[in-house]
């Protein structure tokens, strides 16, 4: 039965979540949206927190759901490019494993162990710049890059930590300009947020910003966390170019009538096929999954040599990237995202953002806060892209193509909770082990790959007992 999401009374007004459109299709109907079952953005806004809990679970129905040509599927004559693309001749496959589409569901590739983690490497997908390039049937590196799934746990708290880091970063440069202008000489300042260094940068008395010491987040100082290379800004967006390259689902905010003159761009013969308000309750899912923990049921061997794993783990220097906790100031979540660009629904086009409240989800009860009262997510990275190859180690140096400018070799730091429940492991799954891909670190992790190596079998056998502890648990 197709899920009702129309009236909600809990303020004493109806709030209807649904687009308007024709009565519902019968109970057997194949497609996903069915008429008048696309969720209309400014309801959801204009209803507030009465409607959050129908719009997470649309969310998750999205999620799972396995879209159909009838929905709109496949994008026949519109390529994966992140802009809008045609294709350059015939019609696109119905499946096609390299350049997609690859997926029926969001839940095909992250469901492991639960409905928004990860997968197996048999669901690794394939990526390329995503513009000229878009139309291949080859997984040679030299076409295209090959990615393991990344889970999806805590997502929501990840992007509220990169706003308020990019809010940091940008302010900093906007006060060093000011100085600069004013004293008439060049300022050097330090680009820091929540304790993770990106450089430098030196504003000059014109106003110009030498941005060449900048190191692990883009000139425009906007933290992307989102992807193996770092290059989503938001989930939104994440989901816009998801749904389109995995499926050939085309949402309308950036494949609609106003960025292309159509409301059909893919000619897939459905137009409009993906709402804002369809996007919005994807990101809303998401966004409320509960962050991955640490395993309690443990055997009293694993829990005594996990605690010393823990202490392992810092004494060879792994915090220096994966940094066990950082610290969020507010855990209100409003969509759309303050850093989006063209193509992405911005907080400008819209009457009234979306706002869910994280705190009051069952998971925040779950997280400390420090002495200033911030909470302290606990991913254990840095959200900072570095450089994970060289000469001597360079295992993971295994792209010939950059993704969206960052360079092959360089990814951001991987979130180490959960990691527990994610194998196998590196940028496309090659690594079967934790052992394994610890010592694949090059580049910027050589050291602590090298304190690794030199540890005794033991204290290297805890490190791995503890990281083992860290895991994606059902809620």
């Amino acid at each position: 039965m197709k899920p009702n999401l129309g009236a909600l009374a809990a303020t004493g007004a109806a709030a209807c979540l649904l687009a308007a459109g024709a009565a519902l299709g019968g109970s057997w109907d194949e497609r996903v949206f069915a008429p008048g079952t696309h969720v209309d953005f400014d309801a959801v806004a204009a209803a507030g927190p009465s409607a959050l809990p129908a719009l997470v679970e649309r969310g998750r129905e999205l999620f799972k759901a396995k879209f159909t040509t009838v929905d709109g599927a496949g994008r026949p004559k519109a390529t994966q490019a992140i802009i809008p693309t045609k294709r350059k001749s015939g019609v696109n496959p119905p499946f096609t494993r390299t350049s997609g589409p690859d997926s029926n569901s969001c839940f095909g590739c992250h469901n492991d162990p639960i409905e928004g983690g990860s997968g197996d490497d048999v669901a690794n997908v394939f990526v390329s710049e995503g513009f000229e390039s878009a139309q291949f049937d080859n997984i040679d590196p030299s076409f295209s890059s090959e990615r393991h799934t990344i889970a999806l746990m805590g997502a929501g708290l990840i992007e509220l930590l990169v706003r308020e880091m990019t809010a940091d970063l940008q302010a900093t440069r906007a006060d060093a300009v000011k100085q600069a202008c004013a004293s008439g000489k060049e300022v050097r300042a330090d680009l820091v947020s929540k304790g993770v260094r990106f450089g430098w940068i030196v504003a000059h008395p014109d106003g110009i910003v030498d941005l060449d010491s900048v190191d692990g987040v883009d000139s425009d100082l906007i933290i992307r966390p989102f992807s193996r290379k770092g290059v989503f800004t938001s989930l939104r967006q994440f989901t816009i170019n998801a749904l389109n390259i995995h499926h050939g689902m085309e949402a309308s905010e950036r494949f609609g009538v106003r960025w292309t003159g159509t409301h059909d761009f893919a000619e897939s013969g459905v137009p409009d096929a993906i709402t804002p308000g369809d996007v919005s309750a994807l990101v809303a899912f998401q966004a409320t999954l509960p962050p991955p923990t640490v395993k309690t049921d443990l055997p009293d061997d694993w829990r005594a040599a996990a605690a010393e794993g823990a202490k392992s783990f810092d004494a060879i220097g792994c915090p220096s990237c994966h940094v066990k906790t950082l610290p969020l100031k507010s855990l209100v979540f409003t969509d759309p995202a303050p850093y989006d660009m063209a193509g992405t629904l911005r907080s400008s086009e819209v009457r009234k953002p979306i706002v869910i409240d994280l705190s009051a989800l069952p998971f925040a009860k779950t997280l400390q806060k420090n002495d200033k009262g911030e909470w302290l997510i606990p991913l254990m990275s840095d959200l900072k892209r570095h450089l994970i190859v060289d000469e001597q180690v360079n295992a993971l140096g295994n792209e010939l193509q950059a993704q969206r400018f960052v360079e092959r070799d360089v990814f951001l730091t991987p979130r180490l909770r959960g990691v527990g429940s994610t194998a196998p492991y590196g940028h496309r799954g090659d690594f079967r082990t934790l052992d394994e891909i610890i010592v694949a670190h090059g580049g910027e992790g050589r050291a602590s790959r090298d304190a690794y190596l030199a540890s005794d079998k033991a204290t290297r056998e805890t490190i791995i007992a503890f990281l083992r502890s860290l895991v994606i648990e059902a809620p």
